[in-house]
């Protein structure tokens, strides 16, 4: 019997999502994947671009989440569009419902990644970026930019 692989290994962050939201909390999830769609998650074949999360019935869902069919996977290959369910607890799930229902917020995936060989999924609690936002963080962002060059310049 192999040993279980220790540590945290990053599969994929959803960048658009750091540029369209504000993250005001973040939480931890595990997925429900059958066997084909870990395999091809292993070989990074995942995209969160346009993925979300719904909650309904004390259950949450991520929705857009795009993983690729595995290439040696058959018959046993799922859509790879399909609403996967999260595991959370109960109390954070409805706790995360209030939060959605009362503030305006959304439920966003930001990254996916191994957790001792476990598929984990990081959820952002976010509020929506306008679009003078959006300006003032590229202007910080090529600020910090040109200060870190022109430091190492010197």
């Amino acid at each position: 019997m192999s040993p279980k692989a220790q540590g945290v290994k990053q599969i994929a962050s959803n960048r658009k999502a750091f540029h369209d939201f504000f993250v005001l909390e973040r939480f931890e999830a595990g997925i429900e994947l059958f066997g084909t769609e870990v395999k091809s998650i292993r070989g990074g074949t995942l995209n969160l671009k346009d993925s979300y999360c719904t909650i309904k019935n004390g259950e949450i869902f991520v929705r857009g989440m795009h993983v690729s069919p595995y290439e040696k996977g058959n018959i046993f290959n799922r859509d790879p569009e399909r609403t996967r369910r999260l595991l959370m607890h109960k109390k954070e799930i409805l706790k995360l419902n209030a939060r959605v229902m009362q503030d305006g917020v959304a439920l966003i995936p930001l990254s996916v990644y191994f957790k001792d060989s476990r598929v984990k999924l990081e959820i952002g609690l976010c509020k929506g970026k306008k679009l003078y936002d959006k300006r003032e963080s590229d202007a910080k962002r090529v600020a910090q930019r040109d200060m870190d060059r022109a430091i190492k310049n010197m």
